[in-house]
């Protein structure tokens, strides 16, 4: 079993952020970015806006982001 749990939350603004996780489904792993917001007692709820990955593609993301970056500069 892998280790789970919140790797950084992201502050979106307007009481979201985007949370990057390792999460655990049905006895898999996946890394996860989602979307999560506020609710009315100041918790933290996940919408459906997010994207939920398998570890092995780890990688290639982190070299897309990195492609991303250099667009942006």
């Amino acid at each position: 079993m892998a280790k789970t749990g919140i790797i950084k939350d992201i502050d979106k603004g307007r009481g979201e952020i985007v949370r990057v996780e390792i999460s655990e489904y049905k006895g898999q792993t996946f890394f996860n970015i989602r979307v999560w917001y506020t609710d009315a007692n100041g918790e933290y709820k996940p919408t459906q806006k997010g994207i939920a990955l398998s570890p092995s593609i780890i990688g290639e993301l982190k070299d897309a982001i990195e492609e991303a970056e250099r667009w942006l500069a």
